[in-house]
This record gives C-alpha cells, structure tokens and sequence, in this order.
C-alpha cells in the first residue's frame, strides 16, 4: 500500500477536529478527497466510512468508561440504523451507471447542507435549552425526567443509517441534534457519548455495505488513517482546552460552502453566502449571548450546586 503523505497530514487536521468536537469527520473528509485530491465520489464515501469505522471506537470506549452512554438509546438506534446503514450502501450500486458520480456529489451536498444546519440548530439548543421556550420566563435548572421515545428513537436511526450509507455524513451532526430534541433530559456528555456509541454499529454496517458493493481505496483510507488515529487522541486531549463552540461555527460555515458547491451552486454564490454567514451569524450570535448569559450562568451555576451535592452524598 503507498502511503500519500498529504492526505496523511489532511488526516491529521480533520482527526484533531472530531476528537474536539465529535463531529465533522464524513462531513469534512469526503468533500476534501473530492475537492483537493480528485478521488471520485463513491470511492471518497467508500474509503471515508472505512476511515470513520477505526476512528469511532475510541471516542466511544472513553464514553463508556465514564459511563455518559446511554446505552437504552443506543439499542433502539441500532434497530434501525444498522438495516438502513447497509441498505444504504447498496442504493448506491443500484445507481445508473452513466449518472452514478453526479448524483452521489448532489447527495452528499445536500447531506452536508443538512449537517450544516444540524451544526447551527445544536448551537441554538445548548443556548436556549435551559430556559423557557424563546427564552421568556424563568430559567429551567432542572431536567425533566428521561422518557423513552422507541419508535421516534428506531425511526431516527433508520433515517440517519440510510443518509449515511449513501454519503457518508451525519453520524453525528444529525444525529446529536435529533438525540437532543427527542430527548431533552440527556446531559451534553450523554449525547456526545451515546451518539458515538451509537456510531460504531452504524457506520460497521456501512462500510461493510461499501465493501461489498462500493469501492473502498485501501491506500487512500490507510493514507488518512496514519493521521487520523493520533489526530483523534490529540483532539480529545485538547478538547477541554480548546473554544469548541467557535471551531463548530466555522464547520458549519465550511459544511454549508462545500454542500452548495457540490449541489452545483456558481462560486460567486458561494462565496457570498460564505461571507454573508460569517457575518450575520457572528451578529446573531453576540445577539443571543446578550439575551441568554443570564440564564446559562444559572444554569451552570445551578449543575456545580448539584454536583457538590452528589459528591456529599457519596
């Protein structure tokens, strides 16, 4: 197997940034092998969930050690996901051969624009999720109790498995959210360790699917994954050091530019919706702080009084 240096490095930056901030790897990998290494689209979702197979487990095995999985959600993604993952993947043989890599580049650039927003909702949520509905009224320092949700949970994974064995992404920027708004008592390390969890199983059935019946580069997956398994350790180390909200704002940003290109969108275009997010968002934002610090400071105030509380009463 040659190894490509560049991809070793492209490797690297991408691992760093899953491990950061637990997503971002198929959203990001597979429009950088399109873009920069002209590797064609099914063989870039081919050898990206490949890829995205030996770099998940290590996320999850410290998750579980910590236990923050919840693994009741996981057995209910995995019904539907697993099935769906595989059956994904062999849509993608099913594909007229003359259309096969226009189609996969309009899929994946939706499923990036989806990602994209999935990015932005998750930031919205964390924000806003401690106080009431817009914000109105008094801070929400309590969770509600956990209420199960199988057939919404089996329904997502199902969908979820499905986008990511025709494109490779969602794994985790979809997932997260929709784990957040089914169910809204799961702690931020709960969703970030069941959604990885949850990933393992998915994206296995994936790539096996892509073995079977995609085209897995076995020196472009290798090549990436020399980088990428000590990028992940490194980004997990720094990941309580480094600003992950900013990092998550500038993928959604990146995600939504390489979705509009690959749907065919003209680069002017492009790059003005880039600028014009840059811009506007950065305004939200500062605008939503100012309305929400108060509550966020409760919050967190009120979750280090329960936690002192717990560590009493142990």
């Amino acid at each position: 197997m040659d190894v490509n240096p560049a991809m070793a490095v492209v490797g690297l930056a991408i691992g760093t940034l899953v491990g950061l901030t637990g997503m971002g790897g198929g959203a990001l990998m597979t429009p950088v092998l399109v873009f920069f290494f002209g590797v064609d689209a099914l063989a870039a979702i081919s050898s990206d969930l490949v890829i995205s197979l030996f770099m998940k487990p290590f996320g999850g095995v410290v998750h579980l050690v910590k236990r923050t999985v919840d693994l009741r959600l996981v057995g209910l993604l995995m019904i539907g996901s697993v099935p769906a993952a595989f059956l994904g993947a062999l849509s993608t043989a099913l594909l007229p051969g003359d259309h096969v890599q226009s189609v996969l580049l309009v899929l994946l650039g939706c499923a990036l624009l989806l990602a994209s927003a999935g990015l932005i909702a998750r930031a919205w949520m964390q924000m806003t999720r401690a106080g009431a509905p817009l914000g109105e009224g008094a801070a929400r320092l309590s969770r509600p109790p956990m209420k199960l949700r199988p057939a919404s949970t089996i329904a997502l994974g199902a969908v979820a498995g499905l986008i990511v064995g025709l494109t490779s992404v969602g794994a985790g920027s979809i997932v997260i959210v929709a784990l957040l708004l089914l169910h809204p008592a799961l702690k931020a390390s709960q969703l970030v360790g069941t959604d990885l969890v949850q990933a393992v199983p998915l994206v296995a059935s994936a790539a096996l699917g892509h073995a079977l019946f995609g085209q897995v580069d076995l020196g472009v997956a290798g090549s990436v994954l020399i980088g990428a398994i000590p990028g992940v350790l490194l980004g997990a180390w720094l990941s309580s050091r480094a600003p992950g909200g900013v990092i998550r704002r500038v993928l959604a940003v990146l995600l939504m530019a390489s979705g509009l290109k690959l749907i065919g969108t003209p680069t002017p275009v492009v790059i003005a919706a880039g600028v014009g997010a840059v811009v506007l968002g950065n305004v939200l934002w500062i605008a939503l702080r100012h309305r929400y610090s108060p509550t966020l400071r409760a919050r967190r105030a009120a979750e280090v009084q329960e936690a002192g509380a717990g560590a009493t009463r142990d």
